[in-house]
């Protein structure tokens, strides 16, 4: 009897385990006409009518991937407890009413997977999910992310410069790529150069902004400038202008290719000025200490973790776990004006878990990990358990900027003394006051003549006309200096 009860369980826990909610997904020959081969989402949500547009880490939505091979169109695809899952298995989700889309990855180049012009999608449905598991639901995809285009007009260009360096790096064609926006001036003072300000723009915006605008350069206080307005988008993440591992040479790129073909193709004067906000505020001022001769003047504003003593108060030098305190208390990854929760690190690193690329957490190991065994960047930590990983974080130091500044100064002081501003608010929500405080102390106990200010506000409200007339003023007093320098080399 008791051998027999046990055959009984051993099949019955067969035949339940045997059954998963599925999605039966596949697309059609009219949007794609080839096998497809790469990584499948699912993007799930009972509130956005369109979650492939949830923000990662920041909402929180059931996402699930799945990895394939050769699928032909209108192929099925099964998507079930088997995929890579957040924040559980398909079947153990919160039972009721979801809107689905489901993205097929190519991989062409784009950063966000849900956005990347060549991916698959459908146009939302809504299923309800019940008790009922072994319900199956078919998802359809026809619809193509188009192809991003530039409509110029008469003050606004796009430049594309092809380069070299990363075409190499990458074995394919590359190009370093900006909305170019003239003054009034540049038409009716035909003999006259301009200084550039160079603004990169934050994590996930798009220099195609720009596209069909009718506007003009803004004036840097009262001097007319040409604008230049980069994104460091790429496949995986923000480029940063970095030279990485595993985007490639980014910063030599801009320097050596692309600010040449800039100043060979608009009437530039030679000085060269940087500002950008957030991921951009990392990249300007990263670009201002390793390029010290190429830039002329640097305002970084609430740039990313510039310490990593305090990498959103995480000190990555002492710190053992990415997701818990040592209290054990949930590290937050952003937060309402720098203290109420609002996501954390868990979140985030899980969730990247299934949308594999092109995230905030992915883009930070991509720029600052070496490339791993298999082809992808090393990760700072276990997504399972937090765990930091000491071996990656070797790689990580390379990119401190205030390690570098420390270890560096007495070569760089000679070309960056006095070129620097960075400001912040008070209650930023990334918690990115932190770093830039330490990085403060560790300038003024080296004498650098480096500017900081803190605002009230937080990473999105800190833009008043005040901040940005301060901000902008630094940058023209800048190129009053770069100009008293040329004239005094002249005589």
């Amino acid at each position: 009897m008791k051998k027999s009860f046990c055959s009984l369980l051993i099949v019955f826990l067969f035949v339940t385990n045997g059954y998963s909610q599925q999605f039966k997904v596949s697309y059609t020959a009219a949007v794609y006409n080839k096998p497809f081969t790469g990584n499948v989402i699912a993007y799930l949500s009972k509130e956005n009518k369109e979650p492939r547009t949830g923000s990662v880490g920041l909402d929180k939505f059931p996402c699930f991937a799945v990895a394939v091979k050769n699928i032909q169109p209108g192929q099925d695809i099964i998507i079930d407890d088997k995929a890579v899952s957040y924040p559980t298995a398909l079947s153990d989700i919160e039972r009721g009413e979801y809107y689905i889309q489901i993205v097929w990855d190519r991989n062409l180049g784009g950063r966000s997977i849900a956005d990347s012009p060549g991916n698959l999608y459908n146009e939302t449905i809504k299923v309800e999910l019940t008790k009922d598991i072994k319900k199956t639901f078919s998802v359809v995809a026809d619809k193509v992310v188009p192809e991003q285009t530039f409509k110029e007009t008469e003050h606004v260009k796009e430049l594309k410069v092809s380069s070299a360096l990363l075409s190499s790096f990458h074995n394919k064609p590359m190009t370093v790529d900006a909305a170019v926006v003239l003054p009034n001036e540049y038409y009716t003072q035909p003999d006259r150069k301009f200084p550039v300000v160079f603004t990169v723009f934050g994590y996930g915006a798009d220099y195609h902004y720009f596209s069909g605008q009718e506007t003009t350069a803004p004036e840097l206080v009262d001097e007319s400038v040409i604008s230049v307005f980069l994104d460091g988008n790429c496949p995986l993440g923000h480029s940063v202008y970095a030279n990485s591992d595993n985007n490639g040479p980014w910063g030599d790129a801009l320097t050596t290719e692309f600010i040449p073909a800039l100043e060979n193709k608009f009437r530039c004067n030679g000085a060269r000025l940087l500002t950008g906000h957030s991921s951009g505020g990392w990249t300007v001022l990263w670009l201002q200490t390793q390029y010290p001769k190429v830039f002329d003047g640097c305002w970084s504003s609430s740039p990313d973790p510039v310490d990593f003593r305090n990498f959103q108060k995480i000190n990555l030098y002492e710190d053992k776990n990415m997701f818990y305190d040592n209290d054990g208390n949930q590290r937050l990854v952003a937060t309402v004006a720098g203290f109420i929760p609002w996501g954390t690190m868990k979140t985030i690193y899980q969730m990247e878990e299934v949308v594999y690329r092109g995230e905030q957490i992915h883009s930070f190991n991509a720029v600052f990990s070496k490339k791993g065994i298999d082809g992808k960047p090393e990760r700072i930590c276990n997504t399972s358990t937090g765990e930091i990983d000491s071996k990656v974080f070797e790689h990580w130091k390379k990119y401190d900027i205030s390690a570098n500044l420390k270890r560096d100064w007495e070569i760089l002081k000679p070309n960056l003394q006095g070129k620097i501003r960075v400001t912040v608010g008070n209650g930023d929500n990334f918690l990115l006051n932190h770093a830039v405080k330490l990085l403060e102390t560790q300038m003024n106990e080296l004498k650098a003549d480096f500017q900081f200010a803190y605002y009230p506000g937080d990473h999105f409200t800190i833009h008043t006309p005040e901040y940005r007339k301060e901000g902008f003023t630094f940058l023209k007093q800048k190129y009053m200096e770069w100009i008293a320098k040329v004239n005094a080399g002249k005589k």
